[in-house]
């Protein structure tokens, strides 16, 4: 219990940053593309209570928890209304790419600190909880490093897990809009079954998590991320 505690302490807060700045920035960017309405709904906040969706992110989660299934959930998406915005086809692609891209920027700012507080001879060891930990020379583990090495990891993780090419994820977008518009048009149709195709995707890391599914896809480029963030708070840290 003690264990569940301590990973719930460290995850939960640098999730709920992640997520909700990852939201915001969506409609940040739809407002200055032409479409205030994320701002007129008042969405435009990092309120977490405003962002929550009450199957997405408490119900299946906590299913999938309480079986031991693999832990996807969801914010409630904010909202953006294509036609509002000033070039529909490639503003979308930028309001996409918004929420991805501010998870890297938070990595940044995760990793500069992460320099800044690393400790001499700082070594990178696993917990009980499965959770990267940050100890000295003497082997004492040092918290708000260790805290500031998984909120580098869940944005990052976030940042690439979203690019997937797969409705309803930010990268489907991206897809879209570089797609000639005969094909755009096809493609669109399947941002309508894009939860069931998540759900699929859920059910299959479930069911075969030999598969390897969402490590061979993007575990290289977020392995590769995270070593350049680790040279940049090195750096910093000298």
């Amino acid at each position: 219990m003690v264990d569940t505690l301590a990973f719930a302490a460290i995850l939960i807060p640098a999730l709920i940053v992640a997520i909700v700045f990852h939201e915001v920035a969506h409609g940040w960017v739809a407002r200055l593309l032409g479409d205030s309405t994320a701002y007129d709904r008042g969405r435009l906040t990092l309120n977490p209570i405003r962002h929550v969706d009450p199957v997405g992110t408490l119900l299946v989660p906590g299913f999938l928890a309480l079986v031991g299934g693999p832990i996807f959930g969801w914010a409630k998406p904010v909202p953006v209304v294509r036609h509002r915005l000033n070039n529909p086809r490639y503003d979308m692609m930028l309001v996409a790419a918004a929420g991805p891209l501010t998870n890297l920027l938070l990595a940044l700012i995760g990793a500069t600190l992460f320099g800044l507080t690393m400790p001499d001879g700082a070594l990178l060891m696993s917990s009980e909880t499965g959770l990267p930990q940050v100890a000295g020379l003497d082997g004492t583990v040092a918290l708000i490093p260790s805290v500031l090495f998984v909120f580098i990891l869940i944005n990052v993780f976030l940042a690439f897990f979203n690019l997937l090419p797969i409705p309803p994820f930010d990268g489907s977008h991206i897809v879209e809009g570089l797609l000639p518009r005969s094909w755009a048009v096809h493609w669109n149709k399947l941002q309508q079954i894009g939860m069931v195709l998540f759900i699929v995707l859920i059910a299959i890391v479930w069911v075969f998590p030999n598969t390897g599914l969402i490590e061979n896809t993007i575990g290289p480029p977020v392995e590769w991320m995270m070593g350049r963030f680790l040279t940049i708070a090195d750096w910093v840290a000298r």
